[in-house]
């Protein structure tokens, strides 16, 4: 037998060997490790478990669950994927990233149940699900009280569906990831449904739900909790109200989390508090103040100096739609410059359309991996849809140098946004949250 990875590092080099496909939906071979687990008793979680799906919003809601959860005295655990900079986020105990050495031993305990024991045929894993695993198992032995689990892709035959949860959330949905969840949001709906469980709740917060999604509710007996008919939210300038079933808030105020939208994943993180109510008590100091603490990087994330700097992981048409939204309610700057850099099989035209009016200056950036479209391919994509012949473009190798470049072209009043790909993002936080100042930073 080989020897065994020492490091993370050296661990996720072996899960990215293991199987020819990135992607491979299917449950059948994550449940068949997950049952080897635990010495033949496999991986069971020992404390409710709330599991979050959806197009967008989903990182928003777990952050928002562990917060207010955490105010409310309780041990959380969360995963997450992917990560912006290093992989021990996505696995947070008590609000903070694991260290990166309290993964190995589930790693090897996950490889150990996937070559299998005496009879068993060795199971070929996908990356994705190979660290979901051990990342699940982490968490299961760490004493929590709560754990959020986020959907990967889809729901029905993501990874994290092998468990079954007390409560699911649905977020939004919208087109992403056609190639594997269908054409049209009733296809990508059904798929995202496949997290609901009979006789337990699940939340939609999306206010326009896919029929599909309400009808594998009523087919299963789910205990449906629908925006704007089992929970509904208002307010003004300076604050909001939610109603629920049977609770109700008052006066309270915005989420840390910047944006409109998060309003709705808002909306429905009380409606999961309250439907947990029974099992997890939460008063409702601490949900006031876990939507004021609540931190969430790359999420319309807006870094103080000069010039702003806006950072933002969206990276399908319904996401930016929600950037130039937000973009457009912080006011006039005399130039806004774009760092751009994304998935080649993205729908990226729509993005551009929704959110050229308000870019002067486009950054197209290089991502490293094979997935990426190079910033030329981008370019010459928006270019396609471009309508403002005063708009520029330029391209760069890295998302760093990208951001060199355009805080080098920028006055201290413009706007900088970085968007995209969370490989984007997380390229220009690898050395820690940029601290903007022109003169300061070279290319």
């Amino acid at each position: 037998m080989n020897a065994l990875p020492t490091t993370l590092a050296d661990w996720l080099a072996h899960c990215e060997r293991l199987h020819p496909k990135t992607i491979d939906m299917g449950l059948d071979r994550v449940r068949e490790v997950a049952a080897r687990l635990n010495g033949g008793q496999g991986l069971v979680l020992p404390c409710p478990l709330i599991t979050v799906g959806g197009t967008n919003g989903k990182g928003s809601t777990c952050a928002m669950l562990e917060a207010i959860y955490l105010q409310a005295g309780y041990r959380t655990g969360v995963y997450t994927s992917p990560h912006l900079v290093h992989f021990q986020e996505r696995c947070r105990v008590q609000g903070e990233a694991v260290a990166p050495e309290a993964l190995l031993p589930a790693f090897a305990e996950v490889e150990a149940a996937r070559r299998g024991g005496p009879g068993q045929a060795e199971v070929s894993l996908s990356y994705f699900e190979f660290t979901t695993l051990a990342i699940v198992l982490t968490l299961a032995r760490a004493g929590l009280d709560v754990i959020v689990l986020e959907v990967g892709l889809g729901g029905r035959l993501d990874a994290v569906n092998v468990f079954d949860t007390d409560c699911a959330v649905i977020t939004s949905v919208d087109l992403d990831h056609v190639e594997y969840l269908g054409p049209d949001r009733e296809s990508i709906g059904y798929e995202k449904a496949g997290i609901m469980r009979t006789g337990r709740p699940v939340v939609v917060s999306d206010p326009v739900p896919p029929q599909s999604v309400l009808d594998r509710a009523l087919e299963i007996g789910a205990d449906l909790y629908r925006a704007g008919r089992d929970f509904t939210c208002g307010g003004d300038k300076q604050q909001w109200n939610w109603a629920g079933r049977s609770r109700r808030y008052a006066g309270l105020a915005y989420p840390a989390l910047r944006g409109a939208n998060q309003l709705v994943n808002a909306a429905g993180v009380l409606a999961v508090v309250e439907a947990l109510h029974p099992r997890l008590p939460v008063t409702a100091q601490a949900v006031r103040n876990g939507l004021a603490l609540v931190e969430l990087p790359g999420r319309f994330q807006i870094v103080p100096g000069q010039p702003t700097l806006v950072l933002d992981v969206a990276h399908n048409p319904h996401a930016v739609a929600a950037l130039a939204e937000n973009l457009d309610a912080m006011g006039f700057y005399p130039t806004t410059h774009a760092v751009f850099g994304a998935m080649a099989d993205k729908d990226l035209r729509p993005m551009f359309e929704r959110v050229n009016p308000m870019i002067d200056r486009w950054y197209f950036t290089d991502l490293p991996l094979p997935r990426a479209a190079p910033a030329l391919d981008l370019a010459a994509i928006w270019q396609g849809v471009n309508t403002r012949p005063d708009a520029r473009a330029s391209q760069h190798a890295s998302p760093q140098a990208a951001l060199a470049a355009a805080v080098a072209a920028a006055d201290p009043a413009d706007r900088i946004v970085v968007f995209g790909s969370f490989f984007t993002v997380g390229g220009v936080l690898h050395d820690g949250v940029p601290r903007l100042s022109a003169k300061h930073l070279q290319a």
